[in-house]
């Protein structure tokens, strides 16, 4: 509970630990190939997540629900855009390329991932909408 404390109140002592691996992986960027290295990593890291929900509901059952009507173009563009973003980091070497296939491969993973709650999509495009007009 002590611990829970310090860190809640930003007195953890401990952060140098965390401190060390961010600027790692900040030294990674600044490498030759850094936001390859990025994007390649970021994409398995997003097919990992997706399995891991295979584990919690099983494969066949994933694979029903992440192509069911209402999520198919969601999960289409998930998977296009991960298989986009390592063509463009392992085959055509092009790292913006792949940092910006990254980006939509994250817009694709949210919304894909709110196809799941309830009235979640209607409600941020009417917010979307309201904001814009």
């Amino acid at each position: 509970m002590d611990k829970l404390k310090k860190v809640l109140s930003g007195n953890d002592d401990d952060n140098t630990d965390r401190e060390g691996i961010m600027a790692e992986g900040s030294a990674l960027i600044a490498l030759p190939h850094g936001l390859v290295i990025f994007a390649t990593f970021y994409t398995i890291g997003n097919v990992l997540s997706l399995a891991s929900t295979c584990f919690l509901m099983g494969p066949i059952n994933q694979l029903k629900k992440m192509f069911a009507p209402t999520r198919l173009i969601a999960t289409l563009l998930m998977l296009l855009f991960m298989a986009l973003t390592l063509m463009a980091a392992i085959w055509w070497k092009k790292s913006v390329l792949a940092v910006i296939f990254c980006l939509l491969q994250f817009l694709a993973l949210v919304w894909y991932s709110i196809s799941y709650i309830p009235y979640a999509r209607t409600a941020i495009k009417n917010a979307f909408s309201a904001c814009m007009g």
